[in-house]
């Protein structure tokens, strides 16, 4: 194969002359060769350095959790509520709004927790709650982007890609990288998809839990025809291949794909068929309750498939729309019905995780694009607030029972190891064993990364 590529290269060379013309179409082509998928994309590959994590569990909450009403509590904003704000948002005046829950300790750590996620509380000495976030953008579309691709406009590959790229899968027989949530996203795959990396590193996604593969065994003909099958195809498509070297990311994906489809057969039914797991394990996760059902299922999902060896699984809560945390008014209600579906399920999972050995190299992270404004919007609500918000993570190499970084006493504005998208990426790659500024991939004549030109590892935080 690759003799034939480079007799190709030669001959376009030859045909494209000398000059700017000939420089031009060889920078193309060491993109293209560059861009070239290997046999298999997915196979493990090594880390740059040993890894404290080998997967990723992302618990994203679309919307703007509030981080004054759940992780970041505020008694200024009851001393103050009602009065104006001493910060203008968007040039607007607003008054302080006091939060409807109180905060209570929890652990040895004592960790500070809202009333609005006891279960969650109950786990706060595996928690590395980071109150000093900062993203770029206050609207939905860009703060989704840029929370899951680092790009808050241009398209760029997802974080899972970038991951299932620099590592593979410890599973040959699953998807590396699983987006699972009902309903559609706000700015769709692109929060999943893996832009200008091959295609063989975007995420499947999976909206229906009752069907989430679907089309997935062929009823036609037997394993041993369609192996046989497969393989002839292989070798037409490899033969194909040779000769349309630009069609090569694309077309090794396509040939990978249809190998992991015939592999899927065997393994992913069992590994999505939650009719196997104890009623007690079920009712854990909140399978017997209408509340908790839907998330529940996605928790207990993660669980199977982290501890089945697949690298990436996101979960988007996105039950009832776009953006269920996105309470610009009726904060009370809409906040305590999101925190009862997910903090039971969430809770459930770190200590799944944990009892069975798994925790300490799953990392697991919680949160949304951005947090919400100190101020009231309206007479009930809280208006989007990306200038200092909150997340928090566990397991896989990260410090349980902390707090890092901090927010004024109002919680407008981290002033206190303040931490950007780009470097809670650059250390979620860190505690994969991935060095953010190595791990690249050259496309229109650069080389990109996750983390563009910013970012570092937040050190304070790693066990």
């Amino acid at each position: 194969m690759d003799d034939a590529f480079s007799l190709n290269r030669r001959r376009m060379l030859q045909k494209a002359g000398g000059g700017f013309g000939a420089l031009a179409l060889a920078a193309m082509l060491a993109d293209e060769a560059r861009a070239a998928s290997p046999a298999t994309p997915l196979s493990p590959r090594e880390p740059h350095f040993p890894a404290r994590a080998k997967r990723v569990i992302f618990l994203f909450m679309p919307g703007g959790p509030s981080q004054v009403d759940t992780f970041d509590p505020k008694p200024r904003l009851a001393k103050d509520h009602g009065k104006p704000s001493p910060k203008l948002y968007q040039g607007q005046a607003r008054n302080i709004l006091a939060s409807p829950w109180k905060f209570h300790r929890h652990g040895e750590s004592g960790l500070e927790v809202s009333e609005l996620f006891p279960h969650v509380g109950a786990c706060a000495d595996r928690l590395c709650v980071i109150r000093s976030m900062v993203a770029d953008d206050p609207n939905h579309p860009g703060g989704c982007l840029l929370m899951n691709t680092g790009e808050r406009v241009a398209t760029r590959p997802s974080l899972g890609s970038w991951i299932s790229y620099g590592l593979g899968t410890e599973n040959q027989n699953l998807p590396a990288f699983l987006a699972i949530g009902p309903g559609p996203l706000i700015e769709g795959s692109r929060q999943y998809g893996s832009a200008f990396l091959p295609a063989a590193y975007q995420g499947t996604f999976v909206s229906d839990l009752d069907r989430p593969i679907r089309n997935l065994k062929n009823v036609a003909v037997g394993l041993d025809r369609q192996r046989r099958e497969l393989d002839a195809l292989k070798r037409l498509n490899t033969m194909h291949l040779e000769d349309r070297r630009a069609e090569d990311g694309r077309l090794s994906a396509r040939i990978e794909t249809f190998d992991l489809a015939y592999r899927m057969q065997m393994e992913a039914p069992e590994a999505f068929d939650l009719g196997g797991e104890s009623e007690a394990t079920r009712r854990r996760y909140g399978l017997d309750q209408e509340a908790t059902r839907d998330f529940g299922r996605q928790c207990l999902l993660a669980r199977r498939l982290s501890e089945r060896g697949v690298r990436f699984i996101q979960l988007y809560h996105t039950t009832g729309g776009f953006q269920p945390w996105d309470q610009h008014s009726d904060l009370k209600g809409g906040h305590a019905k999101n925190a009862l579906a997910t903090d039971q399920p969430i809770a459930a999972l770190l200590q799944d995780l944990q009892s069975r050995g798994l925790l300490d190299e799953t990392l697991v992270i919680w949160g949304g694009e951005f947090g919400r404004t100190p101020a009231a919007q309206g007479q009930d609500g809280r208006d989007h607030h990306p200038d200092g918000f909150t997340m928090w993570l566990a397991g896989g190499g990260v410090r349980g029972g902390m707090v890092h970084g901090a927010t004024d006493e109002f919680g407008w504005d981290a002033v206190e190891d303040r931490v950007h998208v780009h470097d809670l990426h650059a250390t979620i790659l860190h505690l994969l064993g991935l060095d953010h500024e190595r791990l690249t991939y050259r496309s229109t004549g650069r080389d990109y990364r996750l983390t563009d030109v910013y970012g570092n590892v937040v050190k304070k935080i790693l066990a």
